[in-house]
Order: C-alpha cells, then structure tokens, then sequence
C-alpha cells in the first residue's frame, strides 16, 4: 500500500507531537526531522488542526501540540482525512467489469481493502509510538554491538 505524500506527512506529524504531548512543537522542528518541506508540512498541520487532533499556538514558544486520545486515535482516522480507503464500490465501471473474470478481479481486490481497512483501524499512535520505540532501541543496540567488536 503506497500513502499519498500529505497522508505520510500527516502521520509522522502525529507520531511526533504524540510522542511529546505537553509541548508544542514548530513546523520546522517536525519538517526538518523527517526531511520534509516546511510549506506543505503546515498546510497538512492546519487541515490536522481544522480536524481537532492538533491544536496551534502563535507567537515566541509556539507551534502544535497533540489534541487528541492516542490510545484511541488510530491510522485509519489519520488517512481517512488525506485519501480515501476501502471498498471501492463506485459506480465507476472499468473495462472487463462485466465478465465473471472481471467480477472475480473485484472481489479479491475489495477483500484487500477490507484487510487493509481492518488493519490500519486496529493499529493506534499508541502502538505506533510503540513499534517505534522499538526499532529505535534496536538500531541502538546493533550500533552498542558493533562498536564492540571493533
């Protein structure tokens, strides 16, 4: 599954405030971690914003904080805002959409989404602050482990 660009952005944007709730962190504090651009940062930010899930603070010590329940938020809220997910059950026909193949094609591919769709609902910042911990405790012990044996 490929994320479109503001949908990707929106969830490191998320991991990050969640991961320091009590403050509130700048644009460019956030943009410059995960090498993103400043602008289109900040317009994903206010779109968060317009949602509740990150709030804003003007002025010297401001900039965006998480507002919102990270046990209960999950990435499915988070994408849903940037992209559509899940069946595609569009009037839209494409060709071959008639034929027992085609009908076939659909039910497979419908059944991905509903994974897809189950999965990202069941995974929250929570978890994902998690997953996360982990991995960066992992590097770190890899690193620990290879300095040593030099």
């Amino acid at each position: 599954m490929k994320l479109q660009m503001a949908t990707r952005h929106a969830v490191f944007a998320i991991l990050e405030l969640a991961s320091q709730p009590e403050r509130y962190l700048s644009v460019s504090e956030i943009a410059d971690k995960y090498a993103i651009s400043p602008n289109h940062l900040a317009k994903v930010l206010r779109t968060l914003g317009r949602e509740r899930l990150v709030e804003a603070a003007r002025g010297v010590g401001g900039g965006y904080r998480f507002a919102a329940n990270a046990k209960r938020l999950n990435l499915l809220d988070v994408i849903r805002i940037f992209e559509p997910i899940g069946s595609s059950n569009s009037s839209e026909r494409e060709a071959g959409d008639e034929t027992a193949e085609g009908q076939a094609l659909r039910t497979v591919l419908d059944e991905i989404e509903d994974t897809a769709r189950a999965t990202l609902s069941s995974i929250t910042v929570d978890t994902m602050l998690k997953l996360a911990g982990r991995s960066s405790a992992k590097r770190m012990l890899m690193a620990e482990r290879l300095a040593a044996a030099r």
